[in-house]
């Protein structure tokens, strides 16, 4: 007997002697295979073992067959191995096959499939003889993603469409390394720094190339790296496709808040020379704001409420476009922040304020409610030419037909409104830097600055929002130089 059955499959032991008188191999029925008591022979021949694969019902017979096992032991291990990846379909036949057609496709001499990756891939509803790659997980993963806010689901979408499926979506995930993850942000890197470099060229039609196209930042870069290790962890935890998070290991340069700088007259002569602003982020000196207010007053008398209380009070834009009016208590004086009109991509988007801190109550001064009430009167001179086709939006800044106005639209003309004024650049979101650096400088302390904005803690407000004002910073400056005593008689 050269065949020991058992409930799992077949273990077999052959040898590759040969019939002196056919020249034919033995195999299985060489005598040398067992001892004359009938046991095994410890080391003539190698061990080996069958199992029956699960088939359509069109397909023929078929086995999984392995052999060349030293002990047998060795081939015991690996059959009930087999065995164990089969049972991982518990009674579900197309299951059965899709195991079925794994085990078959390995060729012999390698390592059967992992059964903890293979019970994973089952877990995540993949298909279990083919692997997964990570475009396809990242397709899959963002499919499944509930109760997201719009914005956020644009952003995991262009992340995984623009970069991540490009650089790492035909890459298995089971095979997916640190290495990989680093080589895709040391490629854009390098792609960036390209597009950098042709919008310094001289070359107009290099420049050209890249118009409209804006480089990704550090800030860009975490948050696209906050995306992968946000989607791998899933993978790790919830589809357990992964033992690992393999983003995990990847150190990338630190997102710095970029500093708030003043458009001093210095600063003006420079961006003026070179067109270049000293930071992202600029503030006007009083003096810049009230000419844009006052530019506004007589060239956007739409608008100018809006800006105003932007400019005044620091709200952000989309918490002005989604101002309703009964947020606005002008005799009790003032106002609350619920709502924002926000976008994705260019769709206009109405939901709550994006944290608690966020949703507040903004006092407003004498000068604030004068605007906002004259506001208000030429509002209804615009209902009235409308009569009946005033559409109720329930909105407190409106266009002259009553309907909402769109985000974008308010930024350009923002940006507009400060080229003709001949005003140095700043962006409509800047106008909150204004906002909190006036309202420091004039007295409020830094609490008061946080609550007016509506930020979650005092550092964020301390650490963005309070640029120093050199020309009201003047007062102070020989402060320390006064209280040191100096010999008259020096020279």
């Amino acid at each position: 007997m050269t065949r020991a059955r058992s409930p799992e499959g077949a273990l077999t032991k052959r040898c590759t002697c040969t019939d002196p008188d056919t020249g034919k191999r033995l195999g299985s029925r060489c005598p040398k295979l067992r001892r004359p008591g009938g046991g095994w022979h410890p080391t003539h021949g190698a061990w080996g073992y069958q199992i029956e694969l699960p088939i359509r019902l069109t397909q023929p017979r078929r086995q999984l067959r392995r052999s060349g096992f030293d002990s047998r032991d060795t081939a015991t291990a690996e059959l009930r191995h087999a065995r164990a990846l089969l049972d991982l379909a518990d009674g579900d036949h197309d299951l059965a096959i899709e195991v079925a057609d794994l085990l078959h496709a390995c060729r012999p001499g390698t390592p059967l499939p992992d059964r903890e990756t293979v019970a994973a891939r089952i877990r995540a509803g993949v298909p279990a003889s083919v692997p997964t790659t990570t475009g396809e997980y990242l397709t899959a993963w963002l499919q499944g993603r509930r109760g997201l806010a719009e914005k956020t689901v644009r952003g995991y979408s262009d992340h995984i469409r623009l970069y991540l499926v490009p650089h790492l979506g035909k890459i298995p995930i089971q095979n997916l390394r640190t290495a990989h993850i680093e080589a895709m942000f040391t490629a854009i890197g390098h792609q960036q720094d390209a597009i950098r470099a042709a919008r310094a060229s001289t070359d107009p039609d290099i420049r050209a190339s890249v118009k409209g196209v804006r480089p990704m930042e550090a800030a860009s870069t975490q948050r696209l790296y906050a995306t992968l290790r946000k989607a791998l962890n899933d993978a790790v935890v919830r589809a357990k496709l992964i033992p690992t998070n393999p983003a995990l290991g990847v150190e990338l340069p630190t997102a710095k808040r970029p500093k708030a700088r003043v458009w001093t007259v210095k600063a003006v002569e420079h961006w003026q020379a070179t067109g270049k602003r000293p930071s992202p982020v600029m503030v006007w000196m009083p003096a810049q704001a009230g000419r844009f207010l006052d530019y506004t007053e007589r060239h956007d008398i739409v608008l100018y409420a809006m800006f105003l209380l932007i400019l005044h009070r620091g709200l952000r834009r989309g918490e002005a476009c989604g101002l309703r009016d009964h947020d606005v208590d002008l005799d009790a004086g003032y106002l609350t922040v619920v709502e924002q009109i926000t976008t994705v991509g260019y769709t206009p988007i109405t939901r709550p304020v994006k944290s608690d801190a966020g949703d507040r109550m903004v006092p407003l001064g004498p000068k604030t409610i004068a605007v906002l009430r004259a506001y208000l009167k030429m509002r209804r001179r615009w209902q009235s030419v409308s009569g009946d086709d005033w559409p109720d939006t329930g909105l407190f800044f409106v266009r002259p037909d009553g309907k909402p106005w769109h985000p974008q639209t308010i930024s350009d003309r923002f940006d507009h409104l400060i080229a003709k004024a001949g005003l140095p650049p700043v962006r409509l979101h800047d106008l909150r830097h204004c906002a909190a650096t006036y309202l420091r400088h004039g007295g409020a302390d830094m609490k008061e600055v946080q609550e007016t904005l509506g930020h979650s803690t005092i550092g964020l407000t301390s650490d963005t929002y309070t640029s120093v004002i050199l020309e009201l910073e003047r007062g102070s400056a020989d402060a320390a130089a006064d209280l040191i005593p100096r010999d008259d008689r020096a020279a």
